[in-house]
């Protein structure tokens, strides 16, 4: 319906990015983004002084700017927000499809990985590989699950024999499904929250060497932060696992690799082949991000924050409690609310695929770029409000335990 994604469209340009609500007393900055007068107000007061910026494309102001309300914005906004009340008391309210950008209606809801789906989008979906996901998890719920998958270029199945695991499987009814086209962050991340406690157990049988889809589910990347990078409103864990906001200056060395004027810090790890994994966890208030960048970021500058060049890429939960995606300047705003702090982030180089998965349950995918990487790639760290942290999942043993002293 053409009327309903012409409102679902100007109901995306009068949201204020950070209550996600429509405008009330908007006000326009100079760089031409508008906020709510009340939002963008405690969004300043939280933050230093001297250090005002937009929410929306980050730039930043000398001084405090001077609010003027945006008279005109403001009687659209007003006009829609009626018309909108109108609407919801003669129709009833609709769920918007999970992966149109602007919130088309839903017709059909898919029970197996609860996504909404309007009618462009419903055709793809039960062809979608994300659906065999559902025969991994019933494996994970087993007493004694299958533990290991191999996908190789013949397309036939691979199964670590769990001895008692397997007969388990098929006393259940379970049917093993060849993985070789699944989303293999998604397999990752899913085994990972099942079964990664019981394959240290598991026989584990050959591969050939030209597989090209080997699953170690018991290892994980070893992730430490480059304290060399850290900018001095960072502080840094011990263990080197935990990042959050330091209020307090840590006034450390001065160098070419260091982030000056955003609070960031790389990994000391690269990667410039193969396959990745590796879990983290944020706070649940505050806004912080994650991702990958290549070591040639800038560190000094507006260009030095994740996502705002085209050396970096990046996830961040902003205050707002919403999830937005950044590569190049380019700011999108994911529609699926956080609900689990932990994620899961799956690099493929070669493919030049990186992709971030919400640990919940079930596992949900969130965002996949795609590029042709030509340098190594750091994973990139930012804190940028108090009272943030983010942790780096460390695994010994049983893969669920993650490791890491309390934030400081």
């Amino acid at each position: 319906d053409l009327g309903l994604m012409a409102a679902a469209e100007l109901r995306d340009e009068l949201t204020c990015c950070i209550c996600t609500e429509i405008y009330k007393d908007p006000v326009t900055l100079i760089c031409g983004h508008s906020f709510c007068r009340l939002c963008i107000t405690r969004t300043w007061d939280n933050q230093e002084e001297r250090d005002y910026s937009c929410p929306e494309c980050r730039h930043r102001f000398r001084v405090r700017p001077e609010l003027k309300r945006a008279l005109s914005l403001s009687n659209i906004a007003e006009t829609f927000r009626s018309t909108d009340a109108e609407n919801q008391e003669q129709e009833e309210v609709r769920i918007p499809c999970t992966y149109c950008e602007s919130p088309v209606p839903a017709n059909k809801t898919c029970l197996m990985c609860e996504a909404s789906l309007c009618e462009k989008h419903l055709r793809k979906h039960s062809t979608s590989a994300e659906h065999n996901i559902g025969h991994i998890e019933e494996l994970c719920n087993l007493m004694d699950p299958v533990t290991f998958l191999e996908g190789r270029e013949s397309h036939s199945a691979e199964y670590c024999d769990a001895e008692e695991g397997y007969n388990e499987a098929e006393k259940h009814g379970t049917k093993v499904h060849d993985v070789g086209d699944l989303d293999v962050g998604m397999i990752l991340a899913t085994l990972h929250s099942g079964v990664a406690g019981i394959v240290s157990k598991a026989k584990r049988s050959s591969v050939q060497e030209t597989s090209d889809m080997l699953l170690d589910v018991n290892k994980t990347s070893d992730i430490l932060l480059d304290l060399i990078t850290a900018d001095n409103h960072v502080s840094v864990s011990g263990d080197l696992r935990t990042v959050s906001w330091s209020v307090i200056n840590q006034r450390r060395l001065e160098t070419p690799e260091r982030f000056q004027d955003y609070p960031q810090v790389l990994s000391s790890k690269s990667f410039s082949s193969g396959r990745h994994y590796w879990e983290v966890e944020g706070s649940k208030s505050g806004w912080w991000g994650v991702g990958m960048a290549y070591p040639s970021i800038e560190r000094t500058g507006g260009q030095s924050m994740t996502g705002d060049n085209n050396k970096s890429w990046g996830l961040e939960k902003w205050d707002n409690n919403k999830y937005y995606v950044k590569h190049d300047k380019n700011i999108i705003r994911l529609y699926h609310s956080p609900s689990s702090r932990r994620l899961g982030i799956f690099l493929d180089y070669e493919a030049g695929r990186l992709s971030f998965y919400e640990l919940r349950d079930p596992v949900r995918h969130l965002h996949t770029f795609t590029a042709s990487f030509t340098e190594p790639l750091h994973a990139v760290f930012g804190i940028y409000r108090d009272n943030t942290w983010v942790r780096i999942g460390g695994f010994t043993g049983n893969p669920l335990e993650i490791i890491g002293s309390n934030p400081i």
